[in-house]
């Protein structure tokens, strides 16, 4: 038997350690990683393939659908089904991005071939691959690390890294949600900024990152058409809470109408204020 003592791991090892962590910050993050080695591979018996997604949306839509009606006795229109799921996907893809950047500095290439959905539930997993880093990272000089020379880069490579992999998912989508490329980039913007801030909030250090949203997309940073551009709103008593208006709507009102999104462009300040300070259950 090897002495595996002296068998460095490499950079994929050390992403499943960064993704694990992740997770356990991350309580809303319905993700899992998988051994899974193909196409011809599933995590699960009914698990669909990203890399064939023009085979699978359909049915991929037609279970957001079906889990709406169950939660929330609406069946809903196509165009929003598809939407629901588009934003599920697109948040939990950055955050799989992001997460890693955000904990320890590095940037995952997620590849269609390395993801998978479950129709059941819209839950996806993960077949980690390698990434980027800095020259200080201790996985610097391992294979499957590529290093880039500063923050900049690795900020231009998370935005690179969201594009690639969700463009052709968009093209995908496009037709059933009955959006322009501006709108469905503008559901990217929002879910990549919210997965952050979340994250933040998880840790305990919400103003940092927000600091670090905003770094990320200043604005000017084709594709994405718009920036973080975080606000404080003046609260009761002294207080102040941060938010951001999302570019674009991801429909959650045409399935709970009494309950728009708390960063959505329909819910005024007052509004944003008054919930933010309820109390909590």
């Amino acid at each position: 038997m090897p002495d595996t003592r002296s068998i460095r791991p490499g950079a994929v090892d050390l992403l499943g350690g960064t993704y694990r962590r992740l997770a356990a910050r991350c309580p809303s993050l319905r993700a899992e990683l998988t051994t899974a080695q193909g196409p011809g591979d599933t995590p699960g018996r009914d698990w669909a393939a990203m890399a064939g997604l023009e085979h699978h949306r359909d049915r991929l839509i037609a279970g957001e659908a079906a889990r709406i009606l169950a939660g929330h006795d609406r069946a809903p229109r196509e165009h929003v089904a598809a939407s629901r799921l588009l934003h599920h996907y697109l948040w939990t893809v950055c955050l799989l991005v992001s997460g890693p950047w955000y904990l320890e500095r590095r940037v995952p290439r997620i590849r269609p071939e390395d993801l998978w959905i479950d129709p059941a539930d819209g839950g996806l997993a993960l077949r980690p691959g390698a990434f980027a880093c800095l020259p200080d990272d201790p996985a610097a000089g391992l294979p499957g690390a590529r290093v880039l020379a500063g923050e900049d880069e690795l900020r231009a490579e998370l935005r690179a890294a969201v594009a690639d992999h969700v463009t052709p998912v968009l093209a995908a989508f496009q037709g059933p949600l009955k959006r322009g490329p501006r709108a469905l980039w503008g559901m990217v913007t929002d879910d990549l900024v919210s997965g952050i801030w979340y994250l933040g909030r998880m840790l305990g250090e919400e103003e940092a990152a927000v600091a670090a949203a905003t770094a990320l997309l200043p604005g000017d940073t084709p594709p994405f058409p718009g920036a973080a551009a975080f606000r404080t709103l003046p609260g009761t008593e002294g207080r102040q809470h941060l938010t951001r208006t999302r570019l674009g709507c991801c429909l959650y009102y045409a399935v709970r109408p009494a309950e728009s999104c708390l960063t959505c462009p329909r819910t005024g300040d007052a509004e944003r204020v008054r919930r933010l300070e309820l109390p909590v259950p």
